[in-house]
């Protein structure tokens, strides 16, 4: 059992980021077969490209250095907030010192695949950071770019929804809603059945959280230069990556209100606006404002502002039409 010891105050003082470099690593791992398998669907879309990228790029002494507990943090560097991008997580890569980086390539390059001729003269270069960063950055547009919008949006609403419930229950009940092992117990939190053991003091900074579409189950960092950091698997992902790899199966939801709109209703389990929901389900803005024009009309959805953005949820009509559905 891993346990982050602190006080209430402490949960006051976390935040949430998104990570795409760390989500190219989970994918990178799951498509080199370590990680959490990908659906059938997205594993024959991308395999091939990454198996060029393996023969092609330099890609492989970037896969050397990742093991089962973890890899070197310069590939996949602390993000400063939601607002993360590739290019900045890029730049932070590029931007690592060579002697930080063959401090991490020691530790952490010591499998079969780093004694490969062509992987060993990547990792022993002076410009190791630099060619390890161009490779994932040519993975990063090959395999991820494209579908980084969608998922994305859907990490983006798993933070308006667990600030929607930070809101209503608190901390508490937010962080043990972030997986079924984790709890909150005694002045800490508690991850059950997690690979590292041990006590992490907080020490007044709080947790960084990262929702991801790619962690298997939970993720954790524990030391520096990272704060704090949980990772956990993002609301949406499961349905989205089901819908991925095979065709919608009609139901009586599908067959009252049409598909575009079942999707819809079934997306809004939590409040979300056009722009968000059309990037978590691959369709254009214009269509989906039509959709829950209707889907209001008929009172199965009302809408409210929040700051900028104009938010839509459902009302207990839609809410029972969805429950009747199951």
């Amino acid at each position: 059992m891993l346990r982050f010891e602190g006080s209430v105050e402490d949960l006051l003082r976390s935040r949430f980021a998104l990570s795409p470099a760390m989500d190219l690593c989970f994918l990178l791992g799951s498509l080199a077969g370590r990680d959490r398998p990908l659906p059938r669907a997205w594993a024959t879309r991308l395999l091939p490209a990454f198996e060029r990228l393996r023969r092609e790029s330099e890609l492989n002494a970037a896969l050397a250095l990742h093991t089962p507990q973890g890899g070197p943090n310069f590939v996949a560097p602390p993000p400063r907030g939601l607002n993360q991008t590739w290019a900045d997580d890029l730049a932070m890569i590029r931007a690592t010192p060579l002697e930080a980086a063959r401090h991490e390539i020691a530790i952490n390059a010591t499998g079969p695949s780093a004694r490969d001729p062509r992987v060993r003269a990547v990792l022993d270069s002076t410009d190791a950071v630099s060619r390890i960063a161009e490779a994932m950055d040519q993975a990063w547009h090959e395999l991820l770019a494209t579908d980084w919008p969608q998922l994305r949006a859907i990490c983006e609403r798993d933070v308006m929804h667990r600030v929607g419930v930070i809101g209503e229950h608190g901390w508490a009940t937010t962080i043990e809603s972030l997986h079924p092992s984790i709890t909150w117990q005694a002045g800490g939190i508690e991850i059950g059945h997690f690979p590292r053991v041990g006590t992490v003091r907080l020490a007044g900074d709080g947790l960084l959280l990262i929702p991801s579409a790619f962690v298997r189950n939970i993720a954790a960092h524990t030391e520096d230069p990272w704060p704090r950091t949980l990772i956990y698997r993002a609301r949406g992902t499961a349905a989205l990556w089901g819908e991925q790899e095979s065709a919608p199966r009609p139901d009586a939801l599908t067959a009252l209100v049409g598909r575009s709109r079942a999707r819809l209703l079934l997306a809004l389990d939590a409040p979300a606006s056009t722009s968000h929901l059309a990037r978590s389900l691959a369709m254009t803005p214009g269509a989906v404002g039509d959709h829950l024009a209707i889907l209001r009309g008929a009172g199965l959805l009302v809408r409210g502002r929040s700051g900028r953005s104009v938010l839509y949820r459902r009302t207990p009509l839609g809410e029972a039409l969805v429950a009747g559905s199951g």
